[in-house]
């Protein structure tokens, strides 16, 4: 757009030509004009609040023509020139339809005959205005009751995790600040306790689960949730499924004893006695794991849950239990992993075969994909996706009005579910060879996991999982050694944020006007004492194809101006410069109405507000 600076009327000049003045003198020296901008960024929210800018002009005349260029779409500009000079101010406002990102514009400035130009860089922000009013459709009614924790996998082939004396001591430290909830167990193959069924003292080994379990009952809040992942080998039939014809009184057994082991001062077979060394039970039990790709129907599931849970309780009937336990995609399009064929099953009323006995959590899996190949736009895609089958889980439990207030839990979560077969292709994608996907522990994963939890925990989910703690840079949050990955850092952060226990249930949900959603998310919480959590996760792509990229920056004024005053602010960012060695860094700033945050790309802002 041109401008016209306005001026006031020239006065006569006169030029010097032959003939006048006579002489022929040759004529004087131009003067070059000069603009200038006194700042080098402009930054412009897309709340369409007007933001000025200085615009220098020196020249020998007091007119001048002003225009931008490359400018974005969705930004007015106007410039007005002072009373004396060409020099005068730029004003620009943007609405929410002007595309958030950095630019660089330029100004042209023509005047006494000469043309010169400024470049500069310009920000339009996203805004996200916080309000005052609880939002009570998300959440729990309107509570965030979403806490973090983590599993481990226990074969043979996990070994010793800890290790012994300062080592355990180090990496059993390492996981209590994680701050995790419930870690889940899911023993396999040699940790499965359960050897055989001779009725010798050897049928029974707890040696490789305990080199795990153990140091776990000594950790965080000392009240793990186990898994009874699969059964016996002996239990199962040749292709590893389990018998359930035959052998579910087996099974049940070996439940109960499990119970009896960790909580009830153990069990004896053939003059030998099991017991756990630890003085800490296990109260949450969860009851078989991906029934749904074990071989086992919904009915069966059903059938084995209703045996299995009243032994348990019989010998302790404090636990708590965890249902399902499902390899959940594909919503309605009735596979193998579409949850509308197995709740409605299990769920349906006790006289017609449903469940008939305590369930305290149903429990699903989400991961953002099977195909390393998949560009980042797939998943964060796939988060929104997934918060359908969230819903899904909590309208069939009020089908039941006795399990109306069970809670929904997403016992594994990450990135991708693939991983490496035998002939080291894909397991997920047959003759494509398998690449571990990094996005699980990059800068990828500041984005994917908040993003998660703020999407989850709005849609009321209560919980959400790592899978799993200590493996590779695909999957873990700690390496074989115990040292973090960027991936522990971004769950402690929210862990420490968003606290939610059954004494304290998380806090407060607030609503929030935001003018851009397809890049950013935004999480306000408000707690009972009255500080205010806004969380400001940046998920915008460099580029549709991306994979494992780096993410565009983004720069969001987070507009507090309805909350009152505040005393303090701090700011803590996780993005690709933060060290995984000692963590990120929380930053005291100073409170204001408006608060900009900047993340240089892929990456979450947790700004905490102390009145």
């Amino acid at each position: 757009m041109r401008f016209l600076a306005a001026a006031p009327a020239l006065s006569a000049f006169c030029i010097a030509l032959a003939g006048c003045g006579g002489g022929g003198g040759s004529q004087a020296p131009v003067t070059p004009i000069a603009v200038s901008l006194p700042v080098a960024t402009i930054l412009v929210p897309q709340d369409g609040l007007p933001v000025t800018a200085l615009l220098n002009i020196t020249s020998t005349s007091e007119t001048a023509l002003v225009s931008v260029s490359n400018l974005p779409g969705g930004i007015a500009e106007t410039y007005a020139a002072s009373d004396t000079n060409p020099s005068g101010t730029l004003t620009f406002a943007a609405t929410a339809s002007a595309p958030a990102g950095s630019y660089s514009p330029s100004v042209l400035v023509s005047s006494a005959g000469q043309s010169a130009s400024a470049a500069f860089t310009l920000i339009v922000a996203p805004v996200a205005k916080i309000s005052n009013v609880v939002d009570t459709s998300l959440g729990v009614g309107g509570q965030l009751r979403q806490f973090m924790s983590t599993g481990f996998q226990i074969s043979e082939w996990t070994g010793d995790p800890f290790g012994s004396g300062a080592t355990a001591t180090a990496r059993e430290a390492t996981l209590t600040s994680l701050g995790p909830q419930h870690i889940r167990l899911q023993p396999l193959s040699g940790a499965i306790p359960m050897k055989t069924h001779a009725g010798n003292a050897s049928d029974w080994d707890f040696s490789i689960l305990d080199l795990t379990v153990q140091p776990i009952l000594a950790s965080a809040d000392h009240s793990p949730e186990f898994q009874i992942a699969t059964a016996p080998a002996w239990m199962c039939s040749s292709s590893g499924a389990f018998d359930i014809a035959n052998h579910l009184a087996d099974f049940t057994a070996y439940a109960a004893n499990l119970v009896r082991y960790f909580n009830k001062g153990g069990f004896d077979v053939a003059g030998r006695h099991f017991q756990s060394p630890s003085t800490h039970p296990i109260t949450w039990w969860g009851i078989f794991n991906e029934y749904n790709l074990s071989g086992l129907t919904a009915a069966q599931y059903t059938q084995l849950y209703n045996a299995v849970v009243p032994a348990m309780l019989a010998v302790d009937p404090t636990i708590e239990l965890s249902a399902i336990e499902l390899s959940d995609f594909g919503l309605g399009s009735g596979g193998a992993g579409d949850p509308v064929q197995h709740l409605p099953v299990f769920l349906a009323p006790a006289s017609a075969g449903g469940v008939n006995t305590q369930v305290d959590v149903l429990s699903t899996h989400f991961y953002g994909s099977c195909n390393q190949r998949d560009p980042d736009q797939a998943l964060f895609l796939s988060v929104p996706e997934f918060v359908a089958n969230i819903d899904y889980f909590r309208q069939q439990l009020l089908t039941r009005p006795d399990l109306g207030s069970v809670r929904v839990w997403v016992t594994e979560n990450n990135v991708n579910a693939d991983f490496r077969a035998s002939n080291g292709d894909s397991t997920c994608n047959p003759g494509q060879p398998f690449v571990s996907d990094t996005r699980g522990t990059s800068a990828f994963f500041a984005a994917w996991r908040p993003y998660v939890f703020s999407q989850l925990g709005k849609a009321g989910n209560q919980a959400i999982f790592h899978w799993s703690y200590g493996t590779d840079r695909q999957y873990g949050e700690a390496d074989a050694t115990g040292n973090p990955y960027l991936s522990y850092w971004v769950d402690r952060a929210l862990a420490q944020a968003y606290p939610s226990t059954p004494a304290s249930p998380g806090p407060q949900i607030l609503s929030v006007d935001a003018t851009d959603t397809s890049s950013v998310e935004t999480l306000a919480t408000r707690a009972a004492n009255g500080v205010v959590t806004v969380m400001v996760i940046d998920r915008a792509l460099h580029a549709a194809a991306d994979n494992n990229g780096n993410g565009d920056p983004r720069t969001v004024v987070v507009d507090t101006s309805s909350l009152g005053a505040f005393f303090s602010a701090n700011l803590l960012t996780i993005d690709a410069t933060s060290s995984t060695a000692s963590g990120p860094v929380t930053a005291g700033i100073p409170p204001a109405p408006r608060i900009i945050v900047t993340l240089p790309g892929y990456g979450v802002a947790i700004l905490t507000l102390t009145p």
